[in-house]
């Protein structure tokens, strides 16, 4: 018997005559989660295997599954012969010491001469004959033996199926360039965007020496958490200080907040542009924060001149964003005490429903073109 990893991909068997070319860029990417790892991936018949790996890394191979998407669920199974003998043997090692339970069966080999109900019947009654402490119970079992017949000759035996991440195969969607701070929701915004196939590039803008170097070091970790999921990505990092000073010193304090939203966009779509990005993506959550208003979204929205701005979080509760951060391990990393630019100059008083008209007019105190170009000047890149 050899332990087997069974993958089920998620939505892929929607795309008809695409279906192939989504299937590869779904076995690249499994393929780049394992890397360093010793195993085979084979497909048979809309699932994939995962073979030829030592037993001990088992629980590590699962770990990484867990985290590309396209996948439904995966199953360890016991991979044998399609003799009734053998396929009893691996029910045996994969069923429970005692308690209830039933015997599934699914048929791909219509050749086989036993039908799905007939083999489930059999090694059904076979495991009652060695164990008197399990009983039958095909309603409600506490565990159920799955035995999968292959057309190539083999089966697979196996009691358990684990919940992968859903989704789409990152590089099935485009690429988008993700807004990223030290905070709890870009990272969440970012990870949604990218189950649904999305290649994602970031950026993240700075004020130091008013933000200290450790606030941008916790920015790569959320970065790098994150690249777990996204197959990697490459973190664009931008300076804003001298921005915020100008602000600071020729407008009216009270639209800082705004004035450099407008600032991060308009570097933001620049900077998608140059690497590829069809759109950008924020964390903001409407209402969650006095800048994230719809007059405060719309002034931001008006200076993007081609890419569409994606929100995923727009309709979220801090709860719920709280909830998904946990989940895909970035939330520790976020509530490390650094603060990021957006703290800088900070007004007492915010105006929460910019009137397009007066930021405008705050904004031609400035040299515009002049600041972006400085802004540019700063940027730094990072593959990770």
């Amino acid at each position: 018997m050899e332990k087997v990893i069974i993958i089920r991909y998620s939505e892929l068997h929607l795309k008809g005559k695409n279906r192939g070319w989504f299937e590869r860029v779904f076995a690249v990417n499994m393929e780049k989660s394992l890397k360093g790892t010793k195993h085979e991936i084979h497909r048979h018949s809309g699932r994939y295997l995962i073979e030829n790996f030592n037993e001990k890394d088992i629980q590590l191979i699962c770990d990484k599954l867990k985290k590309v998407f396209g996948i439904h669920s995966y199953s360890v199974a016991l991979k044998v012969s399609t003799d009734m003998d053998e396929i009893f043997k691996a029910a045996k090692e994969v069923s429970f010491k005692d308690g209830s339970f039933k015997v599934e069966t699914h048929r791909a080999d219509k050749s086989f001469p036993l039908n799905s109900m007939q083999i489930s019947a059999e090694i059904g009654g076979r495991l009652l004959d060695i164990n008197e402490k399990l009983k039958v119970d095909v309603h409600n079992p506490q565990f159920i033996i799955n035995i999968d017949l292959r057309e190539n000759g083999t089966a697979l035996v196996f009691n358990e199926f684990f919940k992968g991440a859903g989704g789409m195969p990152v590089g099935t969607s485009g690429k988008g360039l993700l807004l990223i701070s030290g905070g709890i929701d870009s990272p969440v915004a970012g990870h949604m965007i990218a189950k649904r196939g999305m290649v994602l590039e970031g950026i993240h803008f700075h004020s130091y020496p008013y933000t200290n170097m450790q606030a941008k070091e916790k920015v790569i970790e959320l970065a790098k958490t994150l690249s777990v999921y996204t197959c990697g990505m490459n973190l664009h990092i931008v300076s804003v200080t001298h921005i915020q000073e100008e602000i600071h010193k020729k407008c009216n304090g009270d639209y800082m907040v705004t004035l450099l939203r407008r600032f991060m966009m308009r570097i933001a779509e620049q900077v998608a542009e140059k690497c590829g990005a069809q759109c950008l993506i924020t964390g903001e959550s409407l209402a969650q924060v006095a800048s994230q208003t719809v007059e405060g979204m719309t002034s931001s929205n008006s200076v993007i001149k081609n890419l569409p701005v994606l929100r995923p979080l727009c309709g979220f509760d801090k709860d719920e964003i709280i909830e998904r951060s946990r989940a895909i391990g970035t939330y520790d990393i976020s509530i490390q005490p650094y603060e990021d630019c957006c703290t800088v100059f900070l007004p007492k008083h915010p105006v929460t429903r910019p009137k397009l008209a007066d930021v405008l007019a705050e904004e031609a105190k400035l040299d515009v073109d002049k600041l972006l170009n400085e802004a540019m000047a700063t940027l730094e890149i990072i593959k990770i």
